[in-house]
């Protein structure tokens, strides 16, 4: 394996609905006197998407439901933004003021993904884009066409695990590379050969760059230069185990 990277994209400041976000992205670039290379991946956070996407939902414009209201008094939430999750999902689990839902992607997370951080300080909430994989496709395309080769993008989202404490970086967007890397029936250093060894590359490469970048750097992309990609037509989706195969549900 060859020497591997994870560079910041810094300077791409705040993004809005309708906002040009491939240009925004190369602009800062150039800014910093910096380019995307053929080999690059593109790491973006979902939450600037959403948002260029207008995904935002002001908390003022939302009157929750009766049972929003109960639920979130019972745990000190906001029931605004209770409201919204449960619109925006199916409840799959409830307890102790966690709400876990599959949304219409089928990604299985807490409150459907929706999120108030890192968006207007509490006024309000970002919802997951209508679909990433889409998403992602359409920037590697606007890249594409201004840099003139193809370079892979991966769209990332924080999701707890269900049987792991904290959050970690996942995909819920991938175009222009597998999101997985198959071991199976290849044989390891001692012959052993394997069985079920199917690596979720998009997932470690999205929490690589959640390192790089961060939560509070105001750092919403990175490059991950020096990983031997497969290019081809990867879905995050792909990533998501058949309901039944799930033995959390």
């Amino acid at each position: 394996m060859p020497e591997l990277r994870a560079i910041p994209i810094e300077g791409i400041g705040e993004v809005r609905k309708g906002d040009n976000l491939p240009a925004l992205i190369l602009e800062a670039l150039r800014n910093e006197k910096a380019t995307l290379v053929q080999g690059d991946i593109l790491v973006i956070t979902h939450k600037v998407v959403s948002k260029f996407e207008g995904q935002v939902v002001p908390l003022a414009s939302v009157k929750p439901s009766r049972k929003a209201v109960a639920w979130a008094h019972k745990y000190k939430l906001d029931p605004r933004l209770t409201h919204i999750a449960w619109s925006q999902g199916q409840i799959v689990r409830q307890r102790h003021g966690v709400t876990i839902t599959e949304t219409a992607h089928g990604f299985v997370c807490a409150n459907s993904g929706v999120d108030a951080s890192n968006v207007d300080g509490g006024h309000s909430v970002v919802l997951l884009p209508r679909d990433p994989d889409r998403s992602a496709q359409l920037i590697s395309r606007a890249l594409q066409k201004e840099i003139g080769f193809a370079v892979p993008v991966i769209i990332t989202d924080s999701f707890g695990r269900a049987w792991r404490e904290g959050l970690t970086e996942v995909a819920i967007g991938v175009a222009g590379m597998r999101p997985f890397r198959d071991s199976r029936g290849e044989r390891d250093p001692y012959g052993y050969k394997l069985k079920v060894t199917l690596e979720a590359i998009a997932d470690e490469l999205a929490g690589m760059a959640g390192l790089a970048c961060g939560k509070l750097t105001r750092i919403p992309a990175c490059i991950i230069r020096g990983y031997p990609f497969q290019p081809g037509r990867g879905r995050a989706r792909d990533l998501i185990r058949a309901r039944e195969r799930d033995l959390f549900r």
